[in-house]
């Protein structure tokens, strides 16, 4: 690995690092206001939450790094000691890109951006329409971070209203990700959306005391078909399946008559029901590869987050 210490790099060559390390990032889209009464608006990428009692936020206004000075967005912080953050979506991420341009003090991003300001409840600072989760804040405390030239600020706020648009939540009124369509900052010119393509559920571990990596046995740890990855999620169980009722399961599923090809299609897509019937069916005639065929499907069922299929097919395969 390439080890470096950043005293003995340039700064410049330190954010990029962080940046394309450290990622994706949420994106908090601070709108202010100076003692003037001119709006701004800039987003921020070193952002995050630290906890709900009070509701706090925390993001960097650094310092710019070739010529040390400081944004807008501090600048109004200490003065007015308000601001609104608002999340950022797919569907107005070119917008946001806009403001990020280094317009003078007396230009307001609003206008060049083409985002609609709206008034808050609270606070002066306009809230952004378009942005369907917005929070009006109040600087608790800002703390330098070195004071040089791409040194950051980080303004931890308190949130004193949340604005949420009712369209973004489930039926539990929790926030749906697959609605709210964010926009994640990764390094250079990259940023990272967040659908259906790239969203994955993951149990807790809370609701779960799993088994552990230790206690997994010996055929799944020596596979070469299972991943780590696929072996951390395989532990995640109170307890391993009983191999007879594994076997009984495998026995009772239908059979596919088909071939390898068929087995490698039903695999492209995802489909490990029928990848098992075709597995099974590959075992009746004597295939060779049948213990691989039945971990891969295992292993495919354990990605689409199938776990007791997975458990049953893989203890099976193990009997073979």
């Amino acid at each position: 690995m390439l080890s470096i210490e950043p005293n003995n790099v340039s700064h410049i060559e330190v954010w990029n690092y962080l940046l394309g390390g450290v990622a994706p990032r949420p994106i908090a889209f601070v709108s202010t206001i100076s003692k003037e009464g001119i709006p701004n608006l800039s987003p921020f990428s070193f952002f995050n939450a630290f906890g709900s009692n009070p509701p706090v936020i925390a993001f960097s206004p650094s310092r710019r790094g070739r010529d040390n000075t400081l944004k807008d967005t501090y600048n109004n912080l200490i003065e007015t000691k308000e601001c609104v953050v608002n999340t950022v979506t797919y569907q107005m991420l070119h917008q946001m890109n806009l403001s990020s341009c280094e317009y003078p003090p007396e230009i307001d991003e609003f206008v060049k951006s083409g985002l609609t300001p709206i008034d808050s409840d609270i606070v002066k600072p306009k809230r952004v329409k378009e942005s369907p989760f917005q929070m009006e804040c109040r600087l608790m405390q800002m703390i330098e971070l070195g004071g040089k030239s791409g040194s950051g600020n980080l303004a931890i706020c308190e949130v004193v209203k949340f604005h949420i648009a009712e369209y973004i939540l489930d039926e539990n009124g929790r926030i749906d990700p697959l609605k709210i369509n964010h926009v994640g900052r990764n390094g250079g010119q990259w940023y990272t959306v967040c659908n259906a393509n790239s969203l994955i559920k993951v149990p807790k571990p809370a609701e779960i005391k799993g088994i552990g990596f230790d206690n997994l046995p010996d055929f799944m740890k020596s596979s070469f078909i299972y991943t780590a990855n696929n072996l951390g999620r395989f532990a995640l169980v109170d307890k391993i399946p009983d191999p007879e009722e594994a076997k009984r399961f495998v026995e009772s599923y239908p059979i596919i008559e088909s071939d390898e090809y068929a087995f490698n299609m039903f695999m492209s897509c995802g489909d490990y029901k029928s990848m098992l019937s075709s597995a099974k069916y590959l075992l009746i005639k004597g295939n060779s590869k049948s213990r691989i065929l039945f971990e891969l499907t295992a292993k495919c069922a354990v990605e689409n987050n199938e776990i007791d299929f997975a458990w049953n097919v893989a203890l099976f395969a193990s009997t073979i």
